[in-house]
């Protein structure tokens, strides 16, 4: 964000794990909880939105939203950002999904000099963070995703399908149920769509990882004809 936040003698530290080959990516970790300038509630929120990205990535890193990192070159060819608000969560998420090393060490920061031209305000940061990480987890993930959300749809289904048949087989007056058994059979539906575009688009994802191996074998084809 080039606002002088992070403190630039840890450079060496931050770039080691690379270099000496123990990691990919190395995050720096910033002291949250000693930096004065953040609020409580930013404070808390720092450590909701690690947690979240730790669950979903696989990886241990502690601040994700931290933008001190280094890099290796291979990292770098196959990492893709497809977000235009922060490219901190979504890297993350996607190095932990393509099986990089990812490593955090601890830095230092210096005085705030100005306020963030990235966090307009947290409401908006929750909401743009909440949506980045979401569309990674349907870019790599799709057909977990949407099994996901079509879960509630089928239990909902099944345990109103599973009512009429009791009532059916246990009262007279069965044929008063029937709009509970209609219910059952739309959100049945609906479950079973939202399935069906899960298959098709971890289809679709499975193609785009192949077109992705391609463009990163040319980017290299490129950069070694540079050299």
């Amino acid at each position: 964000d080039a606002d002088n936040q992070y403190d630039a003698s840890f450079v060496g530290a931050l770039t080691a794990p690379v270099v000496n080959g123990e990691a990919d990516m190395v995050v720096g970790e910033r002291p949250i909880e000693q930096i004065e300038e953040f609020s409580r509630a930013k404070k808390m929120l720092q450590r909701l939105g690690s947690k979240v990205v730790r669950a979903f990535s696989g990886t241990e890193v502690r601040d994700a939203a931290s933008g001190f990192r280094a890099v290796s070159r291979e990292a770098a060819l196959r990492l893709r950002v497809f977000g235009r608000y922060t490219y901190t969560m979504e890297t993350l998420v996607q190095a932990g999904w393509e099986g990089l090393a990812v490593k955090s060490v601890p830095v230092g920061v210096n005085p705030q000099t100005r306020e963030s031209r990235l966090v307009k305000s947290i409401p908006r940061y929750v909401i743009r963070s909440a949506t980045t990480i979401v569309r990674t987890f349907a870019l790599y993930k799709p057909f977990r995703l949407f099994l996901i959300l079509s879960s509630p749809f089928f239990a909902l289904g099944f345990s109103l399908l599973l009512r009429w048949l009791a009532l059916y087989f246990l009262s007279e007056s069965y044929s008063s149920r029937l709009p509970g058994l209609v219910t059952g059979l739309v959100f049945l539906a609906i479950g079973a769509q939202l399935l069906i575009v899960g298959v098709v688009a971890d289809l679709i994802s499975v193609n785009r990882r192949v077109l992705n191996e391609v463009a990163q074998r040319l980017r290299i084809l490129e950069l070694d004809q540079k050299i």
